[in-house]
């Protein structure tokens, strides 16, 4: 079957179940000079007649009723095709691709596997990258962003959270050390960070502007690298405070500032948003949320 006769196909179908133009115009939606001329089209191009023309109506030729059995199949099938995706997207089930940054992932992984806890049917993939996935392509069903979410007008974006960031130290660093007694103090101290500071990032533009370059001796390439130079004891270094606090050799060394706070995103593409997988999950997220920036 020619996908690009499938309007004539489908005419020639419901002359043949119906038995009359009219009829078959009628529940097309079409005139009845359109019916005539789809079947005399397809005639002209399977070369054989599907129909025998009479007063009362249009008898199928031999040609005319297999081209009805097999259209009646397809119609079947295709019905049963749209009732499996109805049913899929109306299901909290199947796979759930999730994607985040590296620092999120603990988050993320506790928020995962508490929601498969209520809905078994679900089998997750959480995607670890720092490069924003493309989720109009279906790389990711819901992203965690940090900082700006992007600008793409087919994704609906959500605030979840404003997550604090502290300066933190291990316990054998500020042994070997000392404390960091206040900001004029920075000049004694080593410090961890990224190798390219994102001064959209308020943490980073601080520690930019207040911390020299001589003072920089662990420089990593990524903000979970760098939570690994602090953990190991190479320096005094920005975590997330459900990172720090939670570790009991890490000490925060001065008071938090509000300023230095990440807002966390969830970010959905327009055509999955209401999808009941998509929808459920986001929603079991933000309550999630509620209660990260107390870790």
């Amino acid at each position: 079957m020619d996908i690009d006769n499938w309007d004539e196909y489908r005419t020639a179908y419901q002359v043949a179940r119906l038995r009359t133009v009219s009829a078959a115009a009628e529940v097309l939606g079409v005139h009845h000079a359109t019916v005539i001329r789809h079947i005399d089209s397809l005639e002209g191009k399977l070369g054989a007649k599907l129909f025998q023309r009479h007063a009362r109506g249009y008898t199928p030729t031999e040609a005319g009723e297999d081209l009805l059995t097999v259209a009646a199949a397809t119609e079947d099938q295709l019905t049963q095709l749209a009732g499996r995706i109805h049913g899929r997207g109306a299901s909290v089930s199947g796979d759930l691709i999730v994607t985040c940054l590296p620092q999120m992932s603990p988050l993320m992984a506790r928020t995962i596997a508490k929601y498969q806890a209520d809905n078994p049917d679900i089998r997750a993939e959480l995607i670890v990258d720092t490069r924003p996935l493309r989720l109009e392509y279906g790389e990711a069903h819901v992203a965690m962003r940090a900082g700006a979410p992007g600008d793409d007008l087919d994704n609906i974006v959500q605030e979840l959270a404003k997550m604090p960031m502290g300066l933190y130290a291990h316990k054998d660093y500020i042994f070997r050390h000392g404390p960091l007694n206040g900001i004029e103090d920075i000049p004694n101290h080593r410090f961890c960070r990224v190798s390219t500071l994102n001064v959209r990032a308020p943490f980073m533009r601080w520690i930019g502007e207040h911390v020299p370059d001589e003072n920089v001796v662990y420089r990593c390439s990524d903000t979970n690298t760098v939570q690994d130079g602090v953990i190991a004891g190479a320096g005094i270094g920005f975590l997330p405070g459900y990172i720090g606090n939670a570790h009991p050799d890490m000490k925060e060394v001065l008071p938090s500032d509000p300023s230095w706070s990440s807002t966390f995103w969830c970010v959905t593409h327009v055509d999955l948003h209401r999808t009941a997988k998509v929808h459920s999950f986001v929603t079991f997220l933000k309550e999630e949320a509620k209660g990260w920036a107390d870790l």
